[in-house]
């Protein structure tokens, strides 16, 4: 029996680990979960899920394994130390023009990636540090997408999931919200909306108050049921909407800053009627092009990716991947860290 801690910030971690923790129990393994900070709620876990309350319980506790759909985790807590993301990449860019999906910091020891064109990159990474893994396994999350049976509508009427992040810059949410505010007054389709959980407050509020009898607006720590149940996905530029491609559905993108011919990418409010319109013709051209998008972002559509993500780690433990170099120290992120979690044993 391996222990395995589960180190998360964020509610949407949960239904990214999840599958991973049935294999785990499945196979008589142990999971631990530690919450980092105060933006995850307690009453998410499960009657049959525990929870490390302290950092010193975290070490006390030994982990053979760490897994964290993050960019970064203390290196100083004991075990393997695996990423399996918190999403797809959507060409968001840091502070200084990079791409932060494929920023190296130095904290894993394996990247368990979710198709060609994440694997790639990171294989090439690889070769220039050398003190990590990188195996191809599929994404966790999108296990129960694969697995379990359509959801049935509430009604006959075309479903529209209207999604946004929360970045000011990136988000449509509020240049959305006249023309959303109008097309749902009419019973022609049925909307749910669901943000980012950091979306601004007053953004919240506005769409809350659009509720009618043709509109809902959810909060939820797991997106894969109304990923199961939309017919069409309205968006800007946000890793969901790799997630809704993948189950061959279109989107309808809003100033998404990489606008590849899989998405119906419009820049004017007004244009958002008839491009969903379209979309739920779905063109031939354009479902062609999302065909060959989910054959780079990722492949794997059996619903295995948490047993794959399992067996890679029990390979990398088993010494089948030997590395030439170990990871660097990390001082600065590790004391900020331990500053952070009040942590100041050696």
């Amino acid at each position: 029996m391996k222990k395995y801690l589960f180190y998360i910030s964020q509610n949407y971690s949960f239904s990214i680990l999840r599958p991973i923790q049935q294999v785990l129990f499945n196979r008589g393994d142990k999971v631990s979960w530690f919450f980092e900070g105060d933006k995850v709620n307690p009453d998410y876990l499960a009657e049959n899920e525990n929870k490390l309350d302290s950092i010193l319980q975290v070490i006390e506790y030994h982990a053979d394994v760490v897994i964290a759909p993050a960019n970064s985790i203390p290196t100083f807590i004991p075990g393997l130390k695996v990423a399996v993301f918190h999403g797809f990449d959507a060409g968001k860019l840091d502070k200084r023009g990079r791409n932060d999906h494929f920023k190296i910091r130095g904290c894993f020891d394996l990247y368990c990636t979710q198709g060609p064109n994440t694997t790639q990159p990171f294989k090439q990474l690889q070769k220039g540090h050398e003190f990590f893994n990188v195996i191809e396994t599929g994404w966790s999350t999108l296990d129960p997408l694969f697995i379990f049976p359509k959801l049935t509508k509430p009604s006959t009427r075309p479903l529209v999931l209207f999604c946004s992040t929360f970045s000011k810059k990136l988000s449509c949410a509020k240049q959305l919200l006249p023309v959303v505010s109008k097309l749902c007054q009419s019973d022609q389709w049925q909307w749910i909306v669901q943000f980012h959980p950091k979306m601004d407050q007053h953004i919240v509020d506005s769409y809350k108050a659009l509720q009618n009898q043709n509109l809902t607006f959810i909060e939820t720590d797991d997106v894969i049921p109304l990923l199961n149940k939309a017919d069409v996905m309205v968006c800007d530029t946000s890793s969901v909407i790799n997630m809704f491609l993948l189950q061959n559905k279109p989107v309808v993108t809003f100033n998404n800053i990489k606008p590849g011919s899989y998405l119906l990418d419009i820049t004017d409010p007004d244009a958002l009627e008839q491009s969903i319109k379209t979309a739920i013709s779905r063109p031939e051209a354009l479902m062609q092009h999302i065909q060959e998008m989910i054959k780079e972002t990722h492949p794997c559509t059996d619903g295995k990716s948490s047993q794959r993500g399992v067996e890679a780690i029990d390979d990398v433990l088993g010494g089948k991947y030997p590395l030439t170099k170990s990871k660097p120290v990390n001082l600065v992120r590790n004391f900020k860290f331990r500053k952070r979690l009040n942590y100041w044993k050696f």
